[in-house]
């Protein structure tokens, strides 16, 4: 897919830092996200500082609900990571319009890859074009917990 899927009516996507509702992600990350469960607020602002950040607002209220964050060198390389959609909005084919903006946002950069690591949305990201890892041997992690 080369274009990203539209969002549901009454949503709207935004690359601005200032409008993220760092108690509400955090909130939804520290609480409920596998990944993150028990984050401290101030690894999570951290995080928040050395990465683009993203989210999809309710266009009436203003309200977010939902948020990702992209590592990058903006030239050869990004890791999209904490992906995150309210529960209460889940299954209206946002998650999938969000991170189809997002990948679209990151490729004026020319980057020659975007990864990203997940249990359980293999299908969300797949209709996008990611994929599974070709050669796993190839890459290795240094884990510091």
């Amino acid at each position: 897919m080369d274009t990203a899927p539209p969002l549901p009516a009454g949503y709207e996507f935004s690359a601005d830092p200032a409008r993220v509702d760092v108690d509400r992600v955090h909130g939804w990350l520290s609480s409920d996200a596998y990944w993150a469960i028990g984050r401290p607020r101030e690894k999570h602002e951290r995080a928040m500082a050395g990465s683009l950040n993203f989210g999809v607002y309710e266009s009436a209220s203003g309200e977010q609900v939902a948020y990702a964050r992209v590592v990058t060198d903006q030239a050869l390389f990004a890791w999209l990571a904490d992906v995150y959609v309210d529960p209460s909005v889940r299954g209206k084919g946002l998650g999938t319009a969000f991170v189809g903006r997002i990948r679209d946002q990151l490729k004026p950069y020319g980057l020659r890859r975007i990864l990203l690591a997940t249990e359980d949305a293999h299908g969300v990201y797949e209709k996008l074009g990611f994929r599974s890892l070709e050669r796993p041997d190839q890459w290795m992690v240094h884990p510091f917990e």
